[in-house]
């Protein structure tokens, strides 16, 4: 679980005539993630692709094609289906045809709606206008121009040109000007005035009737192309299942063609190398050489371990071996024509490249959901930990503790199940599952909080009245509110520890001293500083830390406290006179040793404070839903006060309770306690209260608990940028080759 799958690289060498049987034989396993072939080996060259290569291509990229005019959806694809290569080479002309014949038409008329479209939007303004299209164009001793703009500055513009002939027409500031001279001398008057001139369209008589017209073409187009859509909706349903058959069989075809692109080549051998779980391989070449006999040899070169990606078993390929194999014993070959090729010019282990393994997470089922928030970050490097489970351990956790309310927990709960068992996409369903679990976690602390929307019934009915825990929102149980302060720092403390003893283990495959000075130091000044406050050495800690002069605690330490160690409490320092507490010693350790690792990182020694320091969020949010929760079901039910403890109105009324403690004990009468108008806009806020209530507790306890875990815990050890695990195979969806 915190360590990926363990990955061995693997050789298949064999003969070209037999390349294409290896190739079939390696895809239908989908197991080998390909190395690809980086030229460095003398005399071995990068393969060309199969012969047919370039005819799927060119082929899928017309199926493509066609499935971008259908929109074409996985959806639409109907039964798996056999696609020969002669059904594919005939239907996919015809229906490429077909599809191109509608395809040009349609965009035929959309070309003429656009233009339609367009004069229609030209025309607007000469029916405001309302002069007809002929008057404006054709005479010999007047010049026209029509436009949009202001006419007293055009009508003083003319006024002061050279022009004294002219008349303009205003209607809704749509400018008819005609003038007694050229166009350059009208042009040149009008340059001072705002005036924007239009072209005026073809056409003849009244410019309404003639709009009408193009409204009329514009609704003989649109018919037009609902039909052309339509009888191309007609084809994606006749063609869609054999469309997306055909890409996933062209698909298979080119990535097997395309294959020994990746192989180290000779005139007459090939070498394709990879990565595949170790625990698989036995499978792996067993079912590769009965499919392609002796003429090509599998062979182990060497398994990745765990430190930073780095391989410690090998099994090393030694110069000027005898065997033909593309490891174990030799680092050659032998060709069909017996003449040995060199595959190195040295010894060791002869590998295609130094990539690191790819990364397979290793997960139990119901931890998976939560990859994808991890990738967020980045995937995990293969020599590190994948702190998946550690974020599945806690942040449902956080997150429930926060919120810790049954009905929102089931609320939750159904919008994760709806959105895992909903959705296609992978990662909404892992949102979905992250969601489920979150929804069970603040369930379950709702049930120990005894409160359901906000309400104590849950506590009433299971606990009698007292619930395990309360939240302290309310002044008789406000020393919960500082016990929960308290369990926030010590939960940081934890959370971070983890987070360095992660680091200290990968940093051991470097070295105990490394480990020791990069990772132990962080962790003796996170105990030691930590330790002086909860000891309270010399007044450090806060006396509400362990003991409360009044209300639950009164007089008995908190169980999330303790009175410290007294052999860790003060001593004398002789030489100086003055008390010490021996807490400091291991923080003060910690700074040295992590000044003798990295001495710039010392300035951020104080991250031991403020990491933890930032935990209280936990504390924070819940205090702040819970009186989110409360101000809404107030507002509702109302409430009164009686010695320190808040009680809804929920069986009496206001009425009641003055009668019984008096008018100073009411907090708030209620909105259903104030007629009908009151009931019914109560009924409101306290459905879209707890609505608000429920969608803030995402934004805000789910983002806030994220953040506890990318900043302060992921930062301490992971680092992240692993490859993932992609296979050398094709998972069939709407294809079968039976």
């Amino acid at each position: 679980m915190l360590r990926p799958e363990k990955m061995c690289r693997v050789s298949v060498t064999g003969s070209k005539r037999v390349m294409e049987s290896a190739i079939e034989a390696v895809h239908d396993l989908e197991m080998l993630h390909v190395t690809e072939y980086d030229g460095s080996w003398d005399g071995f060259e990068p393969g060309d692709p199969v012969e047919g290569a370039d005819k799927a291509s060119d082929q899928l990229v017309t199926v493509r094609s066609l499935q971008s005019i259908l929109d074409v959806e996985a959806a639409d694809a109907g039964p798996t289906r056999l696609v020969t290569d002669d059904a594919l080479e005939a239907d996919l002309e015809e229906v490429r045809t077909e599809v191109n014949e509608l395809d040009d038409r349609r965009d035929d008329v959309r070309d003429d709606l656009r233009e339609v479209e367009e004069q229609i939007g030209t025309m607007e303004p000469f029916v405001t206008l309302g002069i007809d299209l002929d008057l404006l164009r054709g005479y010999d001793s007047l010049t026209v121009a029509v436009g949009e703009g202001d006419a007293d500055e055009v009508k003083v513009a003319l006024a002061d040109s050279d022009i004294d002939v002219f008349q303009v027409f205003d209607e809704d500031g749509v400018l008819a000007v005609f003038a007694r001279a050229d166009d350059s001398a009208l042009q040149d008057a009008l340059v001072g005035a705002t005036f924007s001139q239009l072209v005026v369209p073809d056409g003849e008589g009244d410019p309404s009737e003639y709009l009408e017209e193009l409204k009329h073409r514009k609704q003989k187009l649109e018919s037009k192309l609902a039909t052309v859509e339509d009888e191309l909706d007609d084809l994606r349903l006749d063609y869609a299942g054999f469309l997306l058959a055909a890409e996933e069989k062209l698909s298979i075809e080119v990535q097997k063609s395309e294959a020994p692109l990746t192989f180290a080549t000779t005139e007459n051998a090939f070498i394709a190398e990879g990565w595949i779980p170790n625990d698989r391989y036995d499978a792996f070449e067993q079912a590769v050489e009965s499919e392609v006999s002796e003429a090509v040899d599998i062979e182990k070169l060497e398994v990745a371990e765990y430190d930073d990606g780095h391989v410690h078993s090998r099994e090393e390929v030694e110069q000027g071996g005898d065997e033909g194999s593309s490891g174990g014993e030799g680092a050659t070959i032998t060709e069909a024509d017996d003449q040995p090729q060199e595959a190195v010019a040295d010894g060791g282990l002869v590998t295609m490249s130094g990539d690191d393994p790819p990364v397979i997470q290793d997960n139990p089922r119901g931890v998976r959901p939560f990859e994808d928030l991890v990738e967020v970050v980045n995937r995990p490097k293969y020599g590190e930990f994948d702190p998946t489970v550690a974020f599945f351990l806690t942040f449902p956790a956080f997150y429930g503790f926060m919120i810790g309310d049954l009905g929102y927990g089931i609320l939750y709960l159904l919008a994760g199940y709806g959105l895992y068992s909903s959705v296609d996409s992978d990662v909404l369903k892992s949102l979905g599952g992250v969601a489920m679990w979150a929804g069970g976690f603040t369930a379950l602390f709702g049930v120990l909080y005894g409160e359901i929307f906000g309400l104590h019934i849950l506590g009433e009915v299971l606990f009698g009245g007292s619930p395990p825990m309360h939240k302290g929102l309310q002044p008789h149980y406000a020393d919960y509110a500082l016990a929960w302060l308290t369990l926030s720092l010590l939960v940081g403390m934890a959370h971070l520890a983890a987070g360095w003893i992660f680091d200290f283990v990968e940093n051991l495959g470097h070295g105990l001293w490394d480990a020791v000075t990069e990772s132990g130091s962080w962790l003796l000044m996170l105990f030691g500083l930590w330790g002086w406050v909860f000891s309270g050495a010399n007044g450090a800690a806060p006396n509400f830390l362990y003991t409360a002069e009044e209300g639950v605690f009164a007089g008995n330490p908190y169980a999330f406290g303790f009175a410290g160690v007294p052999a860790f409490n003060l001593f004398e320092i002789p030489a100086l006179g003055a008390p010490f507490s021996a807490w400091l010693l291991p923080f003060l350790l910690g700074i040295v040793l992590l000044a003798l690792a990295d001495p710039i990182e010392v300035v951020e020694f104080l991250n031991v404070l403020v990491n933890v320091l930032s935990y209280t969020r936990l504390a924070a949010v819940l205090l702040a839903k819970a009186g989110m929760a409360f101000v809404v079901n107030l507002l509702f039910f109302g409430a009164y006060a009686h010695d320190g403890e808040w009680h809804f109105l929920l069986g009496h009324t206001p009425d009641w309770a003055i009668a019984e403690y008096g008018a100073e004990s009411i907090i708030f009468p209620g909105l259903m306690h104030s007629g009908i108008a009151g009931l019914v806009g109560g009924l409101l806020v306290l459905v879209l209260g707890h609505l608000l209530v429920l969608v803030l507790g995402v934004t805000s306890a789910g983002l806030q608990g994220v953040r506890l875990e990318y900043v302060e815990f992921f930062g301490k050890f992971f680092e992240g940028g692993g490859k993932p695990y992609n296979p050398f195979g094709y998972e069939r969806t709407y294809t079968t080759d039976d």
